[in-house]
């Protein structure tokens, strides 16, 4: 992979006043690019994605995303730019996700916290991992010798879930479930030892439904999105509810000003009041 940027390499073929609307970045989801191009850049998209296959040998597909993740189903609008496919496999660590970026969502910039939290599970444990998509979070950690029950209200997520587990050679106990997640408590009576919850935005409320379903002494690995000053509000709402906070991380900003934010909660007791 080229060190050279991307802007770098685009600028010298754009008008002056154009430069600032140069993408700085790209994701890469197997061999598909994706890229934010502006509309003051329109005319150059060809040449972007030229340059971007240039710095990435083995892309094969460059998609130009045109429209904010969207839906129930949290899936992007794209335009080709080059090539045509949108499905494609994604390595992650030693695991292989096939999927279709028109169907269904996946942000490869969280493969480390992936793999960080998956790596935290242990062995004997119950684990639910609601809004699961095409499972990076739960076929990791249902290698573990564990039971993890997966909740995704995609369809189309639930497919490539159930190919993952082929692809993966996965021979443990996983259990997709195409459901909503508002319904949990109603299909699963059982309680947990540890919940995954990559919760979508704006959806915090999810923290209260789930709540009840972990056992105590358990541990939820809650996703938010919050601004920085918003942090010690959160921390000390997740300790009224009973809940002794293990670690905080930043996981990327998803607008200006705003982060993706995880919580590492141990229950200790029964929410306050």
């Amino acid at each position: 992979m080229s060190k050279t940027s991307l802007k770098t390499l685009v600028e010298t073929e754009v008008p002056a006043d154009l430069i600032e609307y140069i993408p700085n970045r790209f994701d890469v989801v197997g061999d598909i690019a994706i890229v934010s191009i502006p509309p003051e850049l329109r005319d150059y998209s060809e040449m972007i994605a030229t340059k971007i296959v240039s710095m990435r040998g083995n892309i094969r597909t460059v998609l130009n995303k045109v429209s904010r993740v969207k839906g129930d189903h949290r899936v992007s609008d794209f335009e080709s730019l080059l090539g045509g496919s949108t499905v494609t496999t994604h390595g992650e660590f030693k695991y292989r996700y096939r999927l279709d970026l028109s169907e269904v969502f996946f942000n490869p910039r969280l493969g480390y916290e992936r793999h960080r939290v998956t790596s935290l599970v242990l062995p004997g444990e119950d684990v639910l991992v609601p809004f699961c998509g095409v499972g990076p979070f739960a076929i990791p950690a249902a290698i573990r010798d564990i039971r993890v029950f997966c909740i995704e209200k995609n369809r189309h997520a639930c497919h490539w879930l159930a190919e993952n587990i082929r692809l993966n050679n996965f021979k443990g106990n996983i259990y997709p479930i195409n459901a909503d997640a508002r319904d949990i408590p109603v299909i699963l009576d059982m309680k947990f030892d540890r919940l995954i919850v990559p919760t979508p935005y704006g959806q915090d409320h999810f923290f209260s439904l789930l709540s009840p379903l972990l056992k105590k002494g358990g541990v939820m690995h809650f996703y938010t999105f919050k601004v920085a000053e918003d942090i010690e509000k959160s921390k000390q709402a997740f300790q009224d509810a009973g809940y002794e906070i293990i670690g905080v991380r930043r996981c990327g900003n998803v607008a200006r000003g705003v982060s993706r934010w995880v919580f590492d909660l141990k229950k200790i007791c029964q929410a306050k009041g």
